[in-house]
């Protein structure tokens, strides 16, 4: 009896260790990642964006440093939206990653009238920040006005105010615009446009008056003489753009808008697996050739930790909710 009793209870405590052992091995060791099966990178996006641009020029990277597969799989619809939502609702075991942009994960869950599918900051662990845009805001050629002060005249001297357009409503060159109204208590008068594209050639038809956007889609016109950049959104005037002053120098304070790009894995998903995650994408974000693409898409790179883009990411929840509460602004 004493020994049957000895027995059971070393065999109980082998267990029981057995199972501590195991227990506290990294994650990665329990679920074969990152080489059990190929990683998919989503893009809430349609091809051809900077979102998808970035990412497969990221995956294949990612891929070698990893010794796996990472698949691109575009999830477009309703601003970032959709794919997010699919991301959200994914296993959170680190094969699955997002594309997250200032849209998808700070202004949709305050500007869509029907839910989302999902919370933008409990729903995902963040990553990595890649960087973020500052916008432009720039005016015909022929316009008479030149500085800040002067659109902010204009615009309270017109009926309705000047108006201006953007890529759609709750991109980030219509939030910027709600955002200057909403800081200077001046209205616009939002003209938004299917993409980038046709809002440009508007502006350079002179059917609208004014319009934020990147340095990539408005500073080729720029150099041509075609428009007029009045200021740019960025804490730091630009390479690209050395004699147009900040937001900041031309007097409104506090502006801080930039549109961002970042990588994001559903909540849950282990921290070392974040971690790992986190230090080859930065190693990625290094290379000269992100470096480059970033800058040609008028971004500067980031150094953010994912504490840091947790934290900044509630930051811009939080503004933009106030802004669209403010401005009345609401997507079906």
């Amino acid at each position: 009896m004493q020994r049957r009793t000895l027995i059971r209870k070393t065999f109980a405590t082998g267990t029981a260790l057995l199972a501590t052992a195991f227990a506290i091995q990294p994650a990665s060791a329990q679920s074969g990642w990152p080489t059990a099966k190929p990683i998919t990178y989503v893009v809430p996006f349609a091809p051809g964006g900077n979102t998808d641009t970035l990412a497969r020029v990221i995956a294949p990277a990612l891929a070698t440093a990893l010794g796996t597969q990472v698949v691109i799989d575009n999830k477009a619809g309703a601003g970032g939206s959709v794919g997010s939502a699919t991301v959200s609702r994914a296993p959170a075991d680190g094969f699955t990653i997002l594309g997250g942009t200032i849209s998808s994960h700070a202004i949709n869950i305050s500007l869509y009238t029907n839910p989302i599918g999902y919370d933008p900051v409990k729903s995902f662990a963040p990553i990595a920040m890649l960087g973020s845009g500052p916008l432009v805001l720039a005016v015909p050629a022929s316009s008479p006005h030149k500085t800040l002060n002067e659109v902010l005249a204009a615009s309270k001297a017109k009926n309705g105010g000047m108006t201006s357009a953007s890529a759609g409503i709750g991109t980030s060159p219509h939030m910027a615009m709600e955002l200057l109204a909403h800081q200077t208590g001046v209205k616009f008068t939002h003209v938004p446009f299917r993409g980038s594209g046709p809002a440009v050639q508007a502006l350079l038809g002179n059917q609208v008056d004014m319009m934020f956007d990147t340095s990539l889609v408005v500073g080729p016109h720029i150099q041509a003489g075609r428009l007029r950049p009045i200021v740019v959104t960025s804490s730091k005037r630009l390479e690209s753009l050395p004699e147009v002053p900040t937001i900041a120098e031309a007097g409104q304070r506090g502006f801080d808008m930039g549109s961002w790009q970042a990588v994001f894995a559903p909540a849950g998903t282990p921290q070392p697996i974040v971690d790992r995650l986190h230090a080859e994408i930065m190693k990625i974000v290094a290379t000269p050739e992100l470096q480059a693409r970033l800058k040609g898409f008028g971004m500067v790179p980031s150094t953010m930790t994912p504490a840091e883009l947790g934290e900044y990411q509630k930051a811009e929840v939080a503004k933009w909710a106030d802004v669209i509460k403010a401005a009345g602004i609401k997507a079906e």
